[in-house]
């Protein structure tokens, strides 16, 4: 199996931190809930050019915090990079909402309406043992940073995310979100 193959595999499915939530919420911690499907969408995307090697993934992720669920969507380029895996980041689709995109909603898409989105720096990924690791920093305005660390394992995924503001965090945990496969 290729790398980028092993790679998506670890990262597809429907995966969860209920296991982490209610050892949070027992230790009196607040932190949400936490949801992630990953779903390969090359198949709602046509005219892929035929020596095109890389796998488009739609990632739907779901927090629960205090009651109020929040869904933040994604479209995702996995491509081999060297000996390392790169994610890059894609704009929703024009005509998809935002708010609700999954791969059930996904429209048929051309492949040259695709748009690279321009504030997020690809992510790299390098293979180690049984795990990958990896991340990227983005500076998404002169103030706004978004750090972004993931580890996959057969066991799980953990992923660590932050917003900062000046320098001042106003999104993301002190310890990574740990998904576990549904």
């Amino acid at each position: 199996m290729m790398k980028i193959e092993k790679f998506v595999k670890l990262m597809t499915g429907h995966f969860d931190n209920k296991e982490q939530f209610t050892e949070m919420k027992e230790a009196g911690k607040i932190f949400p809930y936490a949801q992630h499907v990953n779903t390969v969408c090359n198949d709602k995307i046509k005219n892929i050019p035929e020596d095109f090697t890389g796998i488009f993934i739609v990632e739907e992720s779901y927090y629960e915090t205090a009651g109020r669920r929040h869904a933040s969507p994604h479209l995702f380029l996995i491509t081999d990079n060297n000996d390392k895996i790169m994610l890059s980041s894609y704009e929703i689709p024009e005509g998809e909402d935002k708010n609700t995109f999954s791969y059930n909603s996904m429209k048929i898409v051309d492949y040259s309406e695709l748009r690279k989105s321009v504030k997020f720096t690809p992510a790299l990924y390098q293979e180690k043992d049984v795990f990958w690791e990896g991340g990227s920093v983005s500076q998404f305005t002169p103030v706004v940073t978004f750090r972004l660390w993931e580890k996959f394992s057969d066991a799980c995924l953990e992923v660590s995310e932050s917003m900062e503001v000046n320098g001042k965090r106003t999104f993301g945990y002190d310890v990574p979100i740990i998904y576990k496969r549904v």
